[in-house]
């Protein structure tokens, strides 16, 4: 089977059965390795992806879900790591062993794309399920206050 979609603004046609799980289709057909494979049950966060710009957990997420629809990876933040969420991450030194950063990053994106000005709790709300083994949670939510200070500015 084929399913069409773009993927980080670029179209593509994915040869893999529709109830595929998408984290696969990105990783292992178009080599997109950003996305991490964490729980596979929806449950950690790490292979969190925009669907059309709502965040969606690609393990559990059937290839003939995003049929005709924009998908966002990590690596479509921007183009040379510098996206005010990036710049703030690596400021407040959140990442430690890094692997569920993606994941986090993407759920923090589409939150400061609805609210760039959010609360403890919009970011607690926003980041519930994205699980850090690190329990860099306190670096995180200042770091995402710290990146919707940068967009509010550049507005």
């Amino acid at each position: 089977m084929s399913v069409q979609f773009k993927i980080n603004g670029k179209p593509v046609t994915a040869q893999a059965e529709t109830d595929t799980p998408l984290l696969w289709v990105i990783r292992d057909e178009l080599g997109l390795t950003g996305t991490k494979f964490g729980c596979g049950a929806a449950l950690c966060g790490a292979c969190t992806v925009h669907v059309n710009g709502q965040p969606a957990r690609s393990c559990q997420t059937p290839l003939s879900a995003v049929a005709g629809k924009n998908v966002a990876t990590v690596e479509g933040l921007a183009k040379t790591a510098n996206h005010p969420l990036q710049v703030a991450w690596i400021k407040h030194e959140v990442p430690q062993c890094g692997y569920c950063q993606s994941g986090q990053l993407m759920s923090a994106a589409a939150l400061l794309a609805r609210n760039n000005n959010p609360s403890d709790a919009d970011i607690d709300a926003a980041m519930s399920g994205n699980l850090c083994r690190c329990g860099t949670y306190n670096r995180m939510r200042a770091a995402i206050k710290d990146a919707g200070a940068m967009m509010r500015n550049k507005a």
